[in-house]
């Protein structure tokens, strides 16, 4: 087998990345990376240059893992900053390292593409052999696989990798017919919590619109960009992402877009941007222009319930983090990355702290459980 590295998404032809399995999530389509990529988000001097490896047998493409070459751990929601200050601290590399990753997207999904019939114990094996020899020729100190399902390369091959355990707080639609029909399974203290949150919106006459993706025009498209960089620019940052990069994403893949708007009388507040397959809503990027108190729960969490149970989606990411989701219907779910390292006489210390955070969040995530909203009688 063949293993080819490709510097820009221009160089896979379009045919051999959608005909693997796994490429149409919304953020492992071609579409996505193009539009990164051509609108400059990632590339250049941005520290995420595109290497996206292919595997190749006897001419077929049998495996593509789309990844970026870093020389920063920024925009990635998996933090190892001190194992970089660890490999600085002993004059050992830590950058470039490679990530098999979506760039600024703590979505969980697969980083390993698979074209149909081909095994995955063949391809899991060719990669591990060829794994240190891609590691020299492109100079890359470690592989960080983020986000990864478990049935992902890392987690089915002997190489050494170290795996992380995460959590994030997702809502599963269990056939409500409406909003009311998901609070009837709510504690009664909690159900009139969330009433209570909604009337408060509500009450200042805030209304919401849904905008499918080919529906939006280019000044809602204009008005949300700038809430969106406003989140950004209140905190003395610059956004990740730019106006192009959301221009052509309406373009290109319209139909896994839709974007919900906070309007008051005439003035347009906030907006939510959304992506959507035939299971799962994603909520991805979210601004406002007024700081109003729940407008975001609103906006972000009660929205896209509504949204799911409308369009019979069974599944609601609302992004990373956000404890505060609990009381609101979330749920506590794992998330899973895998590293390995160039440099091994870090292993061990690294194998500990994984393990010390495996044990820290497994903890967590029962004290969770026992703090959602629904009723004990379920």
């Amino acid at each position: 087998m063949q293993l080819i590295a490709h510097q820009s998404i221009d160089s896979v032809l379009y045919s051999d990345w959608s005909h693997h399995q796994g490429s149409h999530t919304p953020f492992t389509r071609y579409e996505f990376h193009q539009c990164l990529e051509h609108s400059g988000c990632v590339g250049g001097d941005t520290g995420w240059q595109p290497l996206h490896l292919e595997l190749v047998d006897l001419g077929k493409p049998v495996a593509l893992i789309p990844g970026y070459l870093k020389t920063h751990s920024w925009g990635e929601y998996v933090f190892d900053f001190a194992w970089a200050e660890a490999h600085e601290r002993y004059q050992r590399p830590y950058y470039p390292k490679l990530i098999a990753a979506v760039p600024f997207t703590p979505c969980a999904g697969p980083r390993l593409l698979l074209a149909p019939d081909v095994e995955l114990a063949k391809v899991t094996q060719e990669l591990a052999v060829q794994l240190p020899f891609i590691a020299r020729e492109y100079g890359f100190h470690s592989w960080h696989w983020l986000f990864a399902q478990q049935q992902d390369w890392p987690a089915a091959t002997k190489t050494p990798w170290h795996q992380r355990l995460g959590c994030q707080y997702h809502w599963y639609n269990q056939g409500y017919s409406d909003f009311s029909d998901f609070l009837g399974q709510l504690a009664s203290r909690k159900r009139k919590n969330l009433r209570k949150e909604r009337a408060q919106i509500a009450d200042q006459g805030i209304q919401f619109n849904w905008i499918e993706g080919q529906d939006i025009s280019n000044q809602q498209l204009q008005e949300f960009f700038a809430c969106y960089a406003n989140t950004y620019h209140v905190r003395g940052r610059r956004p990740y992402l730019n106006l192009e990069f959301f221009q052509l994403l309406q373009q290109k893949m319209p139909q896994q877009i839709v974007l919900m708007q906070a309007q008051q009388s005439d003035n347009n507040l906030a907006y939510a941007w959304y992506f959507k397959d035939k299971n799962t809503l994603y909520g991805r990027y979210w601004g406002s222009m007024e700081n109003i108190a729940l407008l975001h729960f609103e906006t972000c969490y009660y929205q896209g319930i509504d949204y799911c149970i409308a369009n019979q989606l069974q599944h609601f990411d609302a992004g990373a983090q956000g404890e505060h989701k609990l009381a609101r219907g979330f749920i506590p779910q794992a998330t899973h990355s895998y590293h390995w390292l160039q440099e091994a006489g870090f292993d061990q210390a690294i194998d500990q702290f994984c393990q010390e955070e495996a044990a820290h969040i497994n903890k967590y995530m029962q004290w969770a459980d026992t703090k959602t909203p629904y009723r004990d009688d379920l």
